[in-house]
């Protein structure tokens, strides 16, 4: 049986990468042009420390595509901010049929220079998080906490 999907858009991004293995529960983890990286299993699923983790990478994704989001927003709304920090936090519960992240939690700070422009930073952050394409293709929800300070 041959299921096809329908691509409702004009445009379609394909992104590669390669993992090798090298020993135990170690691989590289390799994008053409760019470092390679260690990837192991979290020392809690028997990896050893100081390698990140799929896990790690998961939670990683959703943060640094909700950060570029909110740069992509910023622009097109025409504000400058001073800076921007977020961390994520993602919550990995054994359910019914294994392991599943649950719940992202990203706590996001920005400073911006002038009150006048905090309001955008906040609809900003707004439409990150309901733009962000990696967390809406995640099946847990994401939960945001945001703070716009003027510096």
């Amino acid at each position: 049986m041959c299921i096809q999907v329908r691509i409702l858009s004009q445009e379609s991004h394909e992104y590669h990468v390669q993992v090798d293995w090298t020993d135990d529960r170690v691989g590289d983890l390799l994008i053409e042009g760019k470092p390679t990286t260690k990837v192991s299993a979290p020392p809690e699923f028997e990896g050893p420390e100081g390698i990140i983790s799929p896990e790690d990478l998961f939670v990683a994704a959703a943060t640094s595509c909700f950060m570029t989001t909110f740069a992509t927003f910023s622009k097109r709304m025409r504000f400058d901010f001073e800076s921007f920090s977020c961390q994520g936090t993602g919550t990995l519960e054994k359910l019914e049929r294994g392991f599943e992240f649950t719940k992202l939690l990203l706590k996001t700070r920005v400073v911006v220079d002038s009150k006048e422009t905090k309001p955008k930073a906040e609809r900003a952050l707004e439409l990150a998080a309901k733009y962000c394409l990696v967390s809406n293709s995640m099946k847990c929800p994401t939960e945001h906490e945001n703070i716009v300070i003027v510096g």
